[in-house]
């Protein structure tokens, strides 16, 4: 589900519902993808209904089949360009959809509160088979500062010393089976993921290791790249440009750095 680059790390961009309409959403997301973003996330806030979620991801399916077609029909474009999943990154069961090509099945592993490590996934899992959603088993993992999702989740954050213990956290994980964790230090956050802990957790196991929340600049995305991440997830940065040109200079900024 996740495509792959010739070991390259490469960007994911998260779109949250709740931070704009469907339609701006789409456009946004075509901007990303031209920049060279290799997925789309659809997720983020922990209250997002199923029907705006269910919206943003169509209306960004068919802007990608669209931008498709067009390519198609110009012998110099490469049409693949737009051949790239849209993927749920789900704050819970309640928020779904069946317009997406996948989902993030997670277990939040550092939460204190059952409902995040297998109770959301209980409720969820029935929807998900109906709809035939293929799932990415993956184990989340929230370090400082954490931010809302940290608070919501009731985790214990994983504090930038504590290499060892993240180190058997990804164990645990591959142990499970999961194919995939990711190191969340929240949306927005202010500060990205303790390099140390990126390291650690791409020593650690085999499984795909995904690294998001407080990357904002060029020389972070690097770092992060440099340490072990073969994806990094930028959301915040998505939604602060109005401006679509804007917005393609910033993304192409950071992307052009993997």
């Amino acid at each position: 589900m996740l495509p792959t680059r010739g070991g390259k790390t490469q960007h994911i961009t998260l779109i949250d519902p709740d931070k704009q309409s469907p339609e701006v959403a789409a456009q946004r997301a075509l901007i990303a993808v031209e920049c060279g973003t290799s997925a789309i996330f659809i997720g983020g806030s922990t209250d997002t209904g199923s029907s705006i979620v269910d919206d943003t991801c169509g209306a960004i399916q068919e802007a990608l089949e669209l931008a498709m077609f067009a390519s198609s029909q110009h012998p110099d474009a490469d049409e693949e360009t737009w051949n790239i999943p849209v993927i749920l990154f789900p704050g819970g069961a309640h928020a779904m959809s069946a317009k997406a090509d996948g989902i993030l099945f997670m277990m939040l592993m550092n939460s204190k509160s059952r409902q995040f490590l297998i109770g959301e996934q209980l409720m969820g899992a029935p929807y998900i088979s109906k709809a035939g959603l293929q799932t990415i088993p993956t184990g989340y993992i929230v370090c400082a500062p954490g931010g809302a999702v940290g608070e919501v989740g009731k985790a214990e954050l994983i504090e930038s010393e504590d290499t060892e213990l993240v180190g058997a956290y990804c164990q645990t994980a591959e142990m499970y089976g999961f194919s995939t964790v990711y190191l969340e230090a929240g949306s927005g956050a202010s500060s990205p993921v303790n390099l140390d802990l990126i390291r650690t957790a791409k020593a650690s196991m085999n499984c795909t290791l995904l690294v998001g929340g407080g990357i904002r600049t060029p020389e972070q995305m690097k770092a992060a790249a440099d340490a072990g991440a073969d994806y990094i997830v930028t959301g915040t940065i998505t939604e602060e440009y109005d401006d679509l040109q804007l917005l393609k200079e910033r993304l192409e900024s950071l992307i052009d750095v993997l």
